[in-house]
């Protein structure tokens, strides 16, 4: 009996150069579509939005589009929220407008959800700059047991 090997990656694998190109295309298409679409929805009304990802499914039918609402640490939690539900809501619309700019057997489902990355980002140079971690950069400088460190 012998084993066939799933179409599908394993969990510990990354995404296929595919997926990959195929996300970076429809990040394009999409950066292209909420610039030049007017979306009525209340919070996306003139909203400025960065798209940071799109990762697709290995049968690149499903996309989830990481979000940042332009100056997004500035806006508060809720209204970060509203903008990612309503554009859930306009899922629809926005994958139609996406089907007539892109070139692909399918058009994907669009999830869309907030990109953490940027909060994360800035609590870690907060954290790097903080008076502790700076002490204690310098204190490991002066102990330094390299051997280029004349210190006996």
């Amino acid at each position: 009996m012998s084993r066939r090997k799933s179409k599908h990656q394993s969990p510990d694998k990354g995404p296929s150069q595919r997926q990959l190109r195929a996300g970076e295309l429809i990040r394009h298409a999409l950066v292209e579509i909420l610039q030049r679409e007017e979306l009525y929805d209340g919070p996306l009304r003139g909203a400025m939005i960065t798209i940071s990802e799109v990762r697709l499914s290995p049968d690149l039918r499903h996309a989830t589009v990481f979000v940042e609402p332009l100056g997004g640490r500035d806006l508060g939690g809720s209204d970060i929220e509203d903008m990612i539900d309503s554009l859930n809501r306009s899922a629809k619309f926005i994958r139609g407008k996406l089907g007539r700019k892109i070139e692909t057997k399918f058009t994907p489902d669009l999830k869309f959800l907030h990109d953490e990355s940027y909060d994360y980002a800035a609590k870690m140079d907060a954290l790097f700059l903080s008076e502790d971690v700076k002490r204690d950069l310098d204190a490991d400088k002066d102990h330094d047991p390299s051997p280029g460190n004349n210190e006996t």
